[in-house]
């Protein structure tokens, strides 16, 4: 369903959700806000009971919340029993960006001859596409955006500015690159004689399932030998780095600055918290959850909620601990001692 964001109306949007909704059908709506911000054409939405103090005196055209928060709503409401999903689904009719995308390559692109482009392909200014590359259709390559050679992309994938996908990458469907990100770089292989280092040629590729999101600055490196690769519905929050033959099972989520060393298994609906640090040749099953700043040094074989590290304290605190720490093993054989001593006597 898509609408120019500035001619929806209330009936619009509560046939989008597929909810009912009591009020003025043709009431327009013009945006989405806070219930504290929203105006009368703003449609607001409650997803944190934190925030319930502000739907009282919200000035909303309509409120997206918990049925078990429909009898304080003083304005039109529309439930549903995720309204974070609601709110997610909403957002993107009024996202401007694809209204701006102009079909066609901008004169001052470079595309090699033999590139083969679907309908609607949007190739900005400044954007280099090499030979072999293909293109489906309404695909995105954004200004400054570089496509390497032998590389397919498919078909609603979004480049944003600035980004660079190396040769021999495949990328799926609806996914969206954001600006500075790296897809298919060197992996980091080195050989050491002894003296210096000797670069060992990274042969494999990458593959970017469908609706795949990679984060500002992220980096995804080509396999060795065999492939990289991201499943489905992966979602790379900005500054992580990916190594050389990591797997990523489907609908996995990694938030800001994970780091996963080569040739890491990682389940399918997996999540890491920011920081996280995943050693290389590990796996991790399917529904681990890892939070954040921890380091992960051997396989987890069972789904649940992982962490390491401890948080921040006072230093004076943090000092003490740190002593008692390093005194473990020593109180651990005394105990061990101690209690084998009672059983004796």
């Amino acid at each position: 369903m898509t609408h120019a964001f500035n001619h929806l109306t209330l009936a619009d949007i509560a046939r989008h959700l597929g909810v009912t909704f009591e009020g003025n059908a043709e009431q327009p709506i013009r945006g989405l806000a806070t219930l504290k911000e929203a105006k009368p054409d703003q449609v607001a939405f409650l997803a944190n009971r934190a925030y319930l103090k502000d739907l009282a005196t919200t000035q909303a055209a309509a409120v997206l919340l918990h049925p078990e928060h429909g009898k304080h709503c003083p304005v039109p409401r529309l439930e549903t029993d995720n309204p974070y999903l609601g709110y997610a689904k909403l957002s993107q009719l009024f996202d401007p960006l694809p209204a701006r995308d102009k079909p066609g390559i901008h004169s001052t692109a470079v595309v090699a001859d033999n590139v083969k482009l679907g309908k609607g392909v949007s190739i900005q200014a400044h954007a280099v596409v090499e030979e072999g590359v293909t293109l489906g259709d309404y695909v995105v390559v954004g200004a400054g955006s570089v496509v390497g050679a032998d590389s397919v992309i498919s078909e609603r994938t979004r480049l944003h500015a600035n980004v660079t996908v190396c040769h021999g990458v495949v990328i799926g469907k609806r996914v969206i690159l954001q600006s500075g990100c790296v897809i298919g770089g060197d992996g980091f292989g080195f050989a050491h004689d002894g003296e210096g280092w000797h670069k060992i040629a990274q042969l494999g590729g990458v593959v970017l399932g469908d609706d795949v999101e990679v984060g500002s600055c992220s980096s995804i490196d080509r396999g060795a030998l065999g492939d990289t690769v991201i499943g489905d519905d992966v979602k790379i929050d900005s500054q992580v780095q990916i190594a050389h033959n990591v797997t990523i099972g489907a609908h996995s989520a990694l938030a800001g600055c994970v780091g996963i060393a080569g040739s890491t298994k990682v389940g399918k609906h997996c999540m890491l918290g920011g920081g996280v640090g995943l050693s290389g040749h590990l796996t991790i099953c399917d529904g681990v959850q890892v939070t954040g700043m921890s380091l992960v040094t051997n396989s987890i074989h069972k789904p649940g909620v992982y962490s390491s590290g401890t948080g921040a304290m006072g230093n004076a605190q943090w000092r003490k601990n740190a002593v008692r720490f390093k005194q473990l093993d020593d109180i651990a054989k005394r105990l061990s001692r101690l209690e084998k001593n009672t059983r004796d006597t």
